[in-house]
C-alpha cells in the first residue's frame, strides 16, 4: 500500500520531483506497531549539476540500503545533508519512535547520530538483509525481503514504547504543545519520567522533539508560495520573541528565516527555466 506523501522535513520541497522522487509504502498490519513505513528515493541527474538534499529528520531510526552498504541510522539530532549526483536510489525502513529499542538491545541514546553496519548489528541476518535488498530494484521484492527480516526480529509488545509513540504523535499533531510541561500534563507523568523514556526509547529528549516539530512546520509553511511573512508565522507558532525564532531557526536549519525564503524563491525561479 502506497502512503499519502508528506514533504514535512524536506527543506526544499520544490526539489520533489524536480530533482528526486520519494515514495512511501505502509508496512504489513502485523508489523505496524513498530514499523512506520518503507521509503524509496530515486534520482537521475545525469547531465545536470549535483543536488544538495537537506532534511530535518523525524525522531526515528532508519535502516537504509544503498549500493554497497546497508546502514542503521540512529536519530539525527541536526540537519541532514546528502549530495545527489548521477543516477541512484536508496531504500529505507523507518521505525516508529519507540519501535527500535528491543531490536537494538540498548538505550537509543547510544546510537544518536551514528550509522552502524547492518551485519555488525544483526550478524548473519543483517548480512542477509543487505544482500537481499541489494539484489533487486523492485520495491515489492525489497519490501518482502525487509518484512521477512522484521518478522524474525519483531519485538514483544512494550507499553513504554506505545506510550512514547502516543506522546510523539500528540506533539506532532497539536500545535498548542510548546513545552515539555504540556506533554507531562497531557499524559499524567512527570517531566523527569518523560526525559528518561525519551533517552531510552528515542535517544533525544522531549524538548528537542518539540523544537524539531515546530521548526519542521515553520520550514514547511515558509516554503509555500503563499506563505505569510515569517514574523507572522513565528507568532502563529508561539514564538513571541522574533530574535528567539531567528536564533533557533538558524541554529538548526543553517540560515535565517529570511535567507531560507530567499533561497527557496531563487531555486523556484531557476527550476521554472530549466
Amino acid at each position: 500500500m502506497v502512503e499519502q506523501e508528506s514533504l514535512r522535513g524536506v527543506l526544499n520541497p520544490a526539489a520533489v520531483p524536480a530533482k528526486f522522487q520519494l515514495v512511501r509504502h505502509a508496512p504489513a498490519p502485523d508489523l505496524a506497531y513498530f514499523v512506520q513505513h518503507y521509503w524509496l528515493v530515486a534520482w537521475d541527474l545525469r547531465g545536470q549539476p549535483p543536488h544538495c538534499s537537506e532534511t530535518l529528520p523525524f525522531p526515528c531510526v532508519n535502516i537504509v540500503a544503498e549500493p554497497g552498504k546497508t546502514l542503521v541510522h540512529g536519530v539525527i539530532s541536526g540537519r541532514y545533508t546528502r549530495r545527489l549526483e548521477g543516477a541512484g536510489c536508496a531504500f529505507g525502513i523507518t521505525f516508529r519512535p519507540g519501535g527500535f529499542r528491543e531490536l537494538l538491545g540498548a538505550p537509543l541514546h547510544t546510537i544518536v547520530d551514528a550509522a552502524l553496519d547492518s551485519g555488525a548489528l544483526f550478524g548473519s541476518d543483517g548480512v542477509a538483509l543487505a544482500a537481499g535488498l541489494a539484489a533487486t530494484d523492485d520495491a515489492g521484492t525489497r519490501i518482502a525481503c525487509a518484512e521477512q527480516f522484521l518478522r524474525a526480529h519483531a519485538p514483544a509488545p512494550d507499553v513504554n514504547a506505545d506510550l512514547v509513540n502516543a506522546i510523539v504523535a500528540a506533539a506532532l499533531a497539536e500545535r498548542t504543545i510548546r513545552r515539555v510541561s504540556d506533554l507531562a500534563t497531557d499524559f499524567g507523568c512527570s517531566q523527569r519520567t518523560l526525559q528518561r523514556l525519551f533517552r531510552e526509547y528515542v535517544g533525544l529528549g522531549p524538548k528537542w522533539m518539540v523544537q524539531r516539530f515546530r521548526l519542521q512546520e515553520a520550514a514547511e509553511l515558509l516554503a509555500r508560495p503563499d506563505a505569510p511573512p515569517w514574523p507572522v508565522l513565528a507568532a502563529e507558532l508561539g514564538y513571541f520573541d522574533q530574535a528567539h525564532f531567528i536564533n533557533e531557526f538558524k541554529a538548526v536549519i543553517g540560515r535565517t528565516p529570511s535567507a531560507y525564503v530567499q533561497g527557496l524563491d531563487q531555486r523556484r525561479e531557476v527550476q521554472q527555466h530549466v
